[in-house]
């Protein structure tokens, strides 16, 4: 009696190879989303770093932090940064508010949310809870939650994950 084989796969021995590479492909995409959200942050905090360096630059020069009205355009035509740097994820610029009296500014807040939790930029940071008493003319932040308006929505209180800069 002759036996006959045909060469090739059976539908069952392809089945389990789809599947178990859809495991695998599954598990790779979810480990490099995390790698991205980190990514994200440390751009966020060298771009908030970049901005803390213009704005002393800044203040060396005119002995006066920019107003908050002023911060955008003056930093960019004064050539103290080439462009203002935005979040990577929302596009909005980073939360800057100028703290003095009037027009005067001797100091200011800057800060972006990032996306993970116990980062460890954030055990160095100020953690500065604004005052809308010290802002200079034109001020609208009172608090973490304020970066809300200018930073993709987010509460400094609940959220935790806020990094902020002062001189």
């Amino acid at each position: 009696m002759k036996k006959s084989y045909s060469k090739g796969f059976t539908l069952i021995e392809l089945l389990v190879v789809i599947a178990i590479i859809g495991i695998l492909s599954s598990i790779v995409l979810a480990s490099l989303n995390s790698a991205r959200k980190k990514g994200r942050d440390a751009r966020r905090i060298a771009d908030v770093k970049q901005l803390q360096l213009a704005l002393e630059l800044y203040y060396d020069s005119h002995s006066n932090y920019p107003t908050s009205a002023q911060y955008a355009s003056n930093l960019v035509s004064e050539g103290f940064i080439s462009t203002l740097a935005t979040d990577p994820s929302t596009g909005l610029g980073y939360a800057y508010e100028a703290i003095g009296s009037g027009t005067t500014c001797s100091s200011y807040h800057l800060g972006t949310k990032l996306e993970t939790t116990g980062h460890t930029a954030l055990s160095s940071d100020s953690d500065y809870a604004a005052v809308a008493s010290s802002q200079c003319t034109g001020g609208t932040w009172a608090g973490n939650a304020d970066i809300a308006a200018s930073n993709g929505g987010f509460t400094g209180a609940a959220d935790g994950v806020i990094y902020d800069v002062r001189p």
